[in-house]
């Protein structure tokens, strides 16, 4: 399985009783796979996965690998707080039909030695690809250069880091592992062809841009960066907008997926930011801007 490319990252949309909606899950995915997207991700901070109970997680990981049938990989993100809870959140993803998983840091953090053990630990009982969601400036933690390609020798099945920076630091990253480990960013796509330029495998940005990140991802690949970089200026003032935060990420980047996906945009489920009249009102026009998802 190559693994490399566009994976987008489900929202969980909620009803007004609280509930994750099941429809707005199939939606997302029909938008995913007819924007040829390479995968799908999903119960990552874009999924605000700190407000599912265990069995809304695994509820939701059933309905995507469901929905998905297997036509494009699906990376699942582990949250738990200890080895033993992430252990079996693993397996479960496993079982399922995840394709690879991505371990989040425990809370309170870990770092250094503890955090090569914690991550080793759940690693060496997992056999599938694994990744590290290496995002200190979302988490407040993360591993070295160093530090991960030492978590890489001792568990080669962890060949994988899901960054959360910039596009200079994702190739000074790049460059200190040496092709030991692929390399997928996220914020959203922000600096989306540079960080192309810096050599990343893959992006994991929101839903509601996944049509044109699919495109900027194909031109870049294939050469164009020119046409990649007209399609990247289309994109930039929404991501611009949305990126500020990632509170301001998930209250108005999902009510720009649900406007260019066609349904209701989602019900707040606390604890959440409230949205404001302006805000919404800008997220209708970025969303207005960029056009229905398709699907």
């Amino acid at each position: 399985m190559e693994i490399g490319g566009i994976y987008p990252m489900l929202y969980a949309f909620f009803d007004e009783d609280g509930g994750l909606r099941r429809s707005a899950v199939t939606r997302q995915i029909g938008a995913a796979l007819s924007a040829n997207a390479s995968g799908i991700a999903v119960l990552g901070l874009g999924t605000e996965v700190f407000k599912l109970g265990q069995d809304e997680q695994r509820a939701l990981v059933n309905w995507v690998i469901g929905d998905v049938a297997g036509q494009v990989p699906v990376a699942v993100t582990i949250s738990q707080g200890n080895t033993a809870d992430m252990i079996a959140a693993g397996k479960s993803a496993i079982a399922a039909g995840a394709s690879w998983l991505i371990l989040q840091p425990p809370r309170p953090p870990i770092s250094g030695s503890q955090l090569i053990d914690f991550f080793g630990r759940v690693a060496g009982a997992l056999d599938c690809p694994i990744g590290i969601q290496n995002a200190p400036e979302f988490l407040g933690v993360g591993l070295t250069p160093d530090e991960l390609a030492e978590l890489n020798r001792q568990h080669p099945n962890v060949s994988l880091v899901k960054a959360e920076s910039s596009a200079l630091a994702v190739g000074t990253l790049i460059d200190a592992l040496g092709g030991r480990m692929k390399v997928f960013n996220g914020r959203g796509g922000l600096e989306l062809t540079d960080n192309y330029r810096a050599g990343v495998d893959g992006m994991i940005p929101g839903i509601e841009t996944v049509d044109l990140q699919v495109r900027i991802d194909h031109a870049m690949r294939s050469g164009e960066s020119g046409a990649a970089e007209t399609l990247y200026r289309s994109l930039l003032p929404a991501i611009s907008f949305l990126m500020q935060s990632l509170s301001q990420f998930l209250l108005y980047g999902k009510h720009v997926a649900a406007l260019r996906l066609g349904i209701a945009p989602s019900a707040q489920r606390l604890p959440s930011d409230t949205p404001t009249e302006r805000g919404l009102a800008w997220a209708r026009r970025y969303a207005d801007e960029l056009g229905p998802l398709p699907g």
